[in-house]
């Protein structure tokens, strides 16, 4: 009986040898990996940035009034297109009580005092006439007539500028009448009838009664990072996308590179500003948000090779691609990289022409299928 277990033992371990030996066969019987190559080529490479922004009118101003006051009417609507000059709104002007007393009162002193000078005046020049008066006396009553009168011209002057905001004959619209200061697009009422305004001063910046831009030129307003900026010049020209308009591109030329940059998110970004062209039939609204291709750096006909060939090194980071020198046999080849965009990568040294690069991250399809 032990016997024949002995037997049947053994017989199990000779299949097993049997099967594990064939298995190692076949798999070392297997063809050994062919590795496609490629060669080094001439290419024109260009680096490129995307600066996230928005487009805005190049011109837009703010309507203030001159005077305080309430709103008493709005000629135009937002969206309306209007010309340098045209009415606005009108402002009805709402006078302090205590300063119109002090003005009223100041009026009717002036008109007391402008009544007696005439008197003396006029009686004066009577007895100058008869030879009673010397010249000088009637000459000094006539001033002091001419200056009363002039004193209640003013008081008169500013009673009317207190109670309806401007004067008669002085420009009256000038104050109570909102004009359009240049020709363009209204963006933006944030005023309605009735609504009471503030003046603009040197200590109040004043409420705004409606903006305007000319639409017809528009800039682009964006940030980039500080690694990119040094690389960026004024006059460079830059294609702008448009996020609310697609399929379409709008060239435009850079204008402005800030020269101070603003801390955001841990990474400082700078300012930059360019002029957008806007195709005739392309309505572009203001605050529309955009996107802009930046070309920082070009080179045309250099040596390059696919950025997919090649490999770093674990520990100094520094590239290399493996070249065949015999039939299937490789060799690294440390190599110097100029610009990239991210497809293909320039050469400065390490290949020349004809070089066969390994593809190491491919197999043919000859060998994946064998090794299927």
């Amino acid at each position: 009986m032990k016997k024949g277990l002995k037997i049947a033992l053994a017989a199990v371990a000779l299949i097993l040898l049997i099967v594990v030996m064939k298995f190692f066969a076949d798999k070392n019987s297997k063809a050994a990996v062919e590795y496609k190559t490629e060669q080094p080529f001439k290419a024109s490479i260009a680096t490129k940035t995307v600066a996230t922004g928005k487009v805005n009118p190049e011109e837009e101003i703010e309507l203030k009034p001159q005077i305080s006051g309430i709103v008493s009417e709005i000629l135009v609507e937002e969206g309306d297109v209007v010309k340098k000059g045209d009415l606005i709104a009108k402002i009805r002007v709402v006078p302090n009580a205590q300063n119109l007393a002090s003005s009223q009162s100041r009026v009717r002193s002036a008109k007391l005092s402008f009544d007696n000078s005439k008197v003396l005046y006029e009686r004066n020049k009577d007895l100058f006439e008869q030879g009673v008066i010397s010249k000088q006396d009637f000459e000094n009553s006539e001033l002091a007539y001419n200056q009363a009168r002039q004193t209640l011209t003013q008081s008169q002057t500013d009673y009317q500028i207190i109670k309806k905001g401007s004067a008669a004959g002085m420009g009256s619209e000038a104050n109570t009448n909102i004009i359009a200061q240049i020709s363009g697009t209204i963006l933006e009422i944030p005023v309605r009838e009735g609504n009471q305004v503030i003046e603009s001063n040197n200590f109040n910046a004043g409420t705004t009664i409606a903006t305007i831009a000319d639409m017809s030129k528009m800039i682009f307003e964006g940030k980039v990072d500080e690694a990119e900026v040094g690389k960026l010049k004024e006059g460079r020209e830059i294609m702008v996308k448009l996020g609310a308009i697609e399929e379409k591109e709008f060239p435009a030329k850079l204008i402005f590179v800030a020269p101070k940059g603003q801390e955001e998110s841990g990474a400082v970004q700078f300012t930059i500003k360019a002029d957008v062209n806007i195709k005739d039939g392309t309505y572009v609204r203001a605050g529309y948000s955009a996107n802009a291709e930046i070309e920082l750096e070009k080179k045309d006909s250099v040596f390059a090779i696919k950025e997919s060939l090649l490999q770093f090194n674990r520990i100094t980071e520094k590239p290399f691609v493996e070249v065949e020198k015999e039939d299937q046999k490789f060799e690294k080849v440390d190599v110097k990289l100029g610009i990239s965009d991210g497809i293909n990568v320039e050469i400065l040294e390490g290949l020349k022409e004809g070089d066969k690069v390994k593809v190491w991250n491919k197999a043919s399809k000859d060998n994946e299928e064998k090794e299927d």
